[in-house]
């Protein structure tokens, strides 16, 4: 039983335990201002207005979420249409050598492709012969950026601050570039583009700097009318939005997973499963069942002939002891060499020693022992021990 001291201990500690739950559930959650751009993610940076908003602002146009890497969907011509448009919204999009090539097919049979990022990649920005310039001090003024064919006034331009840097295109191919948009800051406007098209084979490729102006907290404050007036660029039917070149994408990162998206490895692992299980099927039918000890039964005869010996030794019976083991010797006799041990003499002692293998002298030795202590009246411990020292040597 608790005294009274401890109970009041217990009972302290549990309002402390309970306020400190309640404190941390009603406390307002810190706000996650990472990049994400995806669709359900409703944080700051998250896509959920955006992809909210899609439908209304593209208006007749069949959209579709692609889930799977861009190469593997733009492989095969079959998974996408004539004259569509592709479209890459996050804080940077990478692309390696298989993924840009493939998308710059694509784009060359006459598709559209959009790419709202900070940064692109070296492997894209070669190929499309753009470099851009970020700028990572911290930010002192209030970013306004604008569009050549719309007529924003100063007070309706959208103002970006918080959770982004400056970045512009610093260098661009003006014979297969068109420049679409610029930040407002200063005079020289040719430093301050943000938002161009290449042309590409047939097609064309937006790139836009500042994916932050499609992004919750942005789409809710002042940018509905930017974002508006960039995505209205994109003339094609039947649009792809890609969900899988997003920083917020949701993957369970474990060795299986890699192992199971590699087709070779995949079925690896099942045939080494399916061996396995076959082996063990296999196994089971021919593994002998367990075969139970069985106790062999206890020899109590000589167990008594041991009790007996003993007694006759504490009685000091040797006489007895010795008739016995004569008795043995000879009987081990007619056993093994099949000889009749009822005359003991010189032809006995022969026949023995030549069969046994054994000194003609040890033996005749042997068998005068035993002659000697037949005949003999009283028995010593002496008499035992020589007699059994001489039988022992013959035995072995």
């Amino acid at each position: 039983m608790l005294d009274k001291r401890s109970k009041r201990i217990l009972v302290i500690f549990g309002i402390a335990l309970l306020v400190l739950v309640i404190t941390e559930t009603v406390r307002p959650k810190e706000i996650n201002w990472s990049p994400s751009y995806t669709s359900s993610d409703k944080i700051p940076f998250g896509g959920y207005v955006l992809y909210e908003e899609l439908p209304s602002l593209f208006n007749n146009k069949t959209l579709e979420t692609v889930s799977e890497d861009p190469y593997v969907f733009l492989q095969d011509s079959t998974n996408y249409k004539e004259n569509s448009a592709y479209l890459f919204i996050n804080n940077y999009v990478y692309f390696d050598a298989t993924q840009t090539e493939t998308f710059l097919n694509y784009v060359s049979k006459g598709n559209t492709a959009f790419m709202s990022a900070s940064s692109f990649g070296y492997i894209l920005e070669d190929s499309l012969q753009v470099s851009i310039n970020t700028n990572y001090t911290a930010l002192e003024e209030e970013l306004k950026p604008t569009l050549f064919s719309t007529s924003f006034t100063p007070d309706s331009l959208p103002k970006f601050k918080r959770g982004l840097y400056k970045t512009t295109f610093s260098e661009i191919d003006t014979l297969q570039t068109k420049a679409l948009g610029y930040f407002t800051e200063k005079d020289s406007i040719l430093n301050e583009l943000n938002f161009v098209k290449v042309g590409y084979g047939e097609g064309k490729i937006y790139l836009h700097t500042v994916p932050e102006a499609f992004s919750n907290y942005y789409l809710l404050r002042d940018s509905q009318e930017y974002a508006a007036g960039i995505l209205s660029y994109i003339e094609a039917d039947h649009i792809y939005l890609d969900a899988y070149m997003k920083s917020g994408r949701k993957i369970v990162e474990s060795p299986m997973r890699f192992v199971l998206s590699q087709g070779s490895l995949k079925w690896a692992i099942y045939l080494l499963l399916a061996s396995l299980l076959l082996f063990v099927l296999f196994r089971s039918k021919r593994e002998q069942r367990i075969i139970e000890v069985v106790e062999p039964l206890e020899n109590s005869s000589i167990e008594f002939t041991k009790t007996i010996g003993d007694l006759y030794f504490q009685h000091k019976d040797y006489g007895n002891i010795i008739a016995k083991k004569i008795t043995y010797f000879l009987e081990f006799i007619r056993t093994n060499y099949y000889l009749d041990t009822n005359e003991l003499d010189d032809n006995f002692i022969k026949k023995l020693a030549s069969k046994s293998g054994s000194n003609i002298d040890d033996t005749k030795k042997l068998i005068n022992t035993v002659k000697h202590f037949k005949e003999k009246v009283m028995h010593t411990e002496a008499d035992l021990i020589s007699l059994n020292k001489l039988i022992e040597a013959f035995t072995k």
